[in-house]
């Protein structure tokens, strides 16, 4: 098997468990050197433990792999300084970072507290942020310093983010900011040698068990587990899609697909009397295609 990541020095965030440690096990089996970075919280962002982040790395190198283990707060401006410092002063330079770190606090918005809020948006949006500030900036100077940079920012939405799901105000603000924020940063940092591209994974990890696919069949777990995820992330993080940036991709093990982002749709023209407001929006609506169900197909009810 060619591997398709050779020596290419790898950030992955919230690599721990789940979906992030599928990614960081994968590049590592690619020729990454990878800091696995993980503070090791209760998927409601809760406590730390550094056994995760470690644990990762011990598995990489009994196979043969690099890495080294970061349990900075991805979500503190001065950490994410870190873990890009860590990756250039452990490795000489920095290649590739994948923002992935994430939690959970579901609430009705009735029912939300403005701490429920503020964790979700911080952890998610900002902890996407952060590291893809320092890590640009990295990229920046050697631009300018006449490298030939071919880095790769890699963020991670959701289904909850760029469709929509109940209980996940919070979660789907943050998750549908990255998706936005990707197309974005996809434009800024092309004049550097960065693509910037974002995955929106469906999976079974201790994030989702509470949606009920705990109890779901053998097939169906399968289909589900994370490690389909980082078939797409390792590609990404290669030499090899150097064409693709600013998208935003929907996988699990049972597809992969481009989510298509917001367009103007059917138009007509405006009218400054509020009372004409009503058929036009009538109109409009007879013709638009409607919003996305949680599987990105239409939504029919």
């Amino acid at each position: 098997m060619a591997r398709l990541c050779e020596d290419r020095i790898c950030i992955v965030t919230g690599a721990g468990r789940g979906i992030g440690r599928e990614h960081a096990l994968m590049l590592a089996a690619h020729g990454a050197k990878v800091v696995v970075n993980d503070v090791g919280s209760g998927a409601d962002g809760t406590g730390s433990d550094a056994g995760p982040a470690q644990q990762v790395v011990d598995e990489i190198v009994a196979a043969g792999g690099e890495a080294v283990a970061n349990t900075d707060d991805i979500s503190d401006w001065a950490g994410a300084e870190r873990i890009v410092a860590q990756a250039v002063d452990t490795y000489g330079h920095l290649d590739v970072l994948i923002n992935n770190a994430g939690i959970l606090r579901d609430r009705m918005l009735a029912n939300m507290s403005e701490a429920e809020w503020d964790a979700v948006i911080k952890v998610h949006l900002k902890g996407t942020a952060g590291p893809s500030h320092f890590a640009a900036a990295h990229w920046r100077e050697r631009s300018k310093a006449g490298d030939e940079v071919q880095a790769r920012l890699i963020n991670t939405s959701s289904p909850s983010g760029i469709y929509g799901n109940i209980g996940q105000t919070n979660y789907g603000a943050a998750k549908a900011g990255i998706a936005t924020f990707t197309i974005i940063a996809a434009d800024e940092l092309a004049r550097y040698g960065v693509t910037v591209n974002c995955i929106a994974p469906a999976a079974l990890t201790r994030l989702t068990e509470g949606l009920g696919l705990g109890q779901a069949s053998d097939e169906v777990k399968e289909q589900m587990s994370p490690t389909w995820i980082a078939s797409i992330a390792t590609w990404l993080a290669s030499t090899e899609s150097a064409h693709v940036t600013g998208r935003v991709f929907d996988v699990t093990g049972r597809q992969l697909a481009v989510a298509e982002s917001w367009h103007r749709g059917p138009s007509v023209a405006p009218t400054l009397d509020p009372t004409a407001i009503g058929p036009l929006v009538e109109e409009l609506l007879a013709t638009a295609r409607p919003n996305a169900d949680m599987s990105g197909a239409d939504r029919t009810t």
